[in-house]
C-alpha cells in the first residue's frame, strides 16, 4: 500500500501519522506531494505523534539523532538546515569491547539504508536553559564514535525537509562505539576544538570511500549538540532532555548506501585530549 493520491486520501494530521506508521511497519514507500506535510511544525507534530504511538506499543526512546548538520551535503539532498528525530532502544547496539570482530547490524526493515560516521554524546543531566558551551559540556557524561544507519521511505532519497522530519528524521539504527568519560577538569574550549579537528576515514570492504572532519558538522560536534538543545526546546510538545540520553550529531562524511554482506570501518585521528581517545569502529551488515 502506497498513499499517493491526495484526491482520495486527505493529508490530515491523523492520516499523516497513519501513513508513517504503515510505511515503517511494512517497509513501504511514501509518495506524498511536495506540499505534504505543509510545514516543519506540522512535520514535527506528526513525528511526535508517531513517537507517542511507538511508546504506547512498548518501545523505549533512548535519545535523539540530529541530521543535516553537515553543510557539505545540503545541496545533494536539497535540505539546508538541521533536523532531529528519535533514537530507539530497539535500533541501538553497542560495540563489544572484548571482541576484535566487526559488530553485526541487521538491515531488516530499513528502506534504502545508508551509513553515517558520527560523534555521539551521552548526557549526565539536562543542560540548563539557554546554556553556554561550558554549561553544555558540564551536562555531558561521555562521548563516543558511532555509526548511524539512516533510511528513507521516499524513493531515491528525494524529499523535502518537512518530509525528512516526518519520516522519523530518517533514523534507522545506531551502533555505539567505545564511550570516553569526560574528566571533571576538562577545558570546554579544548574539548570543542578537539572534536572539531577530529579526522575520520571511512572504508567499505577495505576500500576507502570518503574522509571527513568534525568541523563539517556546524563547525564541530559540540556546536551541533548546542544547536540541537535549543531547537528541541523550541519545538512544541517535544520531550524534555534527561540524564542518559544519547544524541548523535550528524555525519562527518557523505552518507553511503549499504548492503547486507558488506563490512565498513573507520579510522580516527586527533591530537587533542579526549578526542584522541575515540576509537575507530567496524560493522558488518546482514
Amino acid at each position: 500500500m502506497t498513499i499517493t493520491d491526495p484526491n482520495t486520501h486527505a493529508h490530515t494530521h491523523s492520516n499523516l501519522v497513519a501513513d508513517l506508521l504503515y510505511a515503517r511497519l511494512n517497509v513501504q514507500p511514501l509518495d506524498w506531494p511536495a506540499t505534504t506535510p505543509s510545514s516543519l511544525p506540522a512535520a514535527y507534530s506528526a513525528a511526535l505523534a508517531v513517537r507517542a504511538e511507538r511508546s504506547v506499543a512498548g518501545e523505549v526512546a533512548v535519545g535523539y539523532k540530529v541530521g543535516f548538520t553537515n553543510r557539505n551535503i545540503w545541496p545533494r539532498y536539497d535540505v539546508y538546515a538541521p533536523i532531529w528525530g528519535t533514537v530507539w532502544q530497539s535500533g541501538l547496539s553497542q560495540r563489544d569491547p572484548e571482541s576484535q570482530k566487526a559488530s553485526v547490524v541487521s538491515l531488516e526493515g530499513l528502506s534504502e539504508p545508508r551509513i553515517e560516521p558520527e560523534v555521539v554524546f551521552c548526557l549526565r543531566s539536562a543542560p540548563p536553559p539557554d546554556c553556554t558551551l561550558a554549561e553544555l559540556v558540564g551536562a555531558i557524561s561521555s562521548v563516543a564514535h558511532g555509526f548511524e544507519v539512516v533510511h528513507t521511505h521516499f524513493s531515491g532519497w528525494k524529499f523535502t525537509a518537512a518530509q525528512a522530519v516526518a519520516d522519523a528524521g530518517l533514523h534507522g539504527r545506531l551502533l555505539l562505539g567505545h564511550q570516553v568519560s569526560l574528566p571533571t577538569d576538562l577545558s570546554p574550549e579544548a574539548f570543542m576544538d578537539g572534536l572539531a579537528g577530529l579526522r575520520v576515514r571511512l572504508f567499505c570492504d577495505g576500500v576507502q570511500k570518503d574522509q571527513g572532519v568534525g568541523a563539517n558538522v556546524l563547525d564541530g560536534p559540540l556546536q551541533a549538540l548546542h544547536h540541537f538543545v535549543k531547537e528541541l526546546r523550541a519545538t512544541p510538545n517535544a520531550p524534555a532532555l534527561k540524564a542518559g540520553d544519547l544524541i548523535t550529531t550528524g555525519t562527518l562524511t557523505d552518507a553511503y548506501p549499504v548492503e547486507a554482506g558488506q563490512t565498513w570501518h573507520t579510522e580516527l585521528d586527533s591530537a587533542e585530549p579526549v578526542a584522541a581517545e575515540l576509537q575507530g569502529l567496524a560493522v558488518r551488515f546482514e
